[in-house]
């Protein structure tokens, strides 16, 4: 079974050795700049700083996370190809329930070069497909726990 873990746990895990998965049903329905390419949504050059994605990729990017290990994917099966070609050691994910059971089910019946990866999981607060909803600081917690970063100290505790 797949280890789900607590943002305390991924301490030692380093952001270079973490990928974060988000949901393309977070952007914005209205007036989305991003494109739809077979890599995910890229949202190169977006500036909408109220989107969640934008914020999460921009936390990511903040803490460290290399741009080549954050997917915004339409659905599970892209989002297990980019980990069978990334191989992490961590995964954080961000999806509605039934999205991350499937993604954990996926991740243990995988072949790995190495160990399984960890996941943490960050859960929708209101999903549907379409303007879906997560805790922002909450997730920034999540993409940022590490031994001595302050927001992540807080907001877990």
């Amino acid at each position: 079974m797949t280890q789900q873990i607590s943002t305390n746990d991924l301490e030692n895990v380093p952001f270079a050795q973490r990928v974060l998965l988000l949901p393309h049903c977070l952007r914005p329905s209205q007036g989305c700049p991003g494109k739809m390419t077979k890599q995910g949504l890229d949202c190169t050059g977006c500036t909408r700083v109220e989107c969640a994605i934008y914020q999460l990729r921009a936390a990511a990017a903040e803490a460290g996370y290399e741009s080549k290990s954050i997917c915004v994917a339409p659905g599970g099966r892209l989002a297990i190809r980019f980990l069978i070609e990334h191989q992490p050691t961590n995964v954080v994910a961000v999806a509605c329930d039934k999205e991350l059971e499937e993604g954990l089910e996926a991740i243990d019946q995988m072949e790995w070069e190495g160990d399984k990866p960890t996941v943490a999981v960050v859960p929708l607060l209101r999903d549907g497909c379409v303007d879906t909803e997560v805790d922002i600081a909450l997730a920034r917690a999540v993409i940022f726990s590490h031994n001595g970063h302050e927001e992540a100290q807080s907001l877990t505790t």
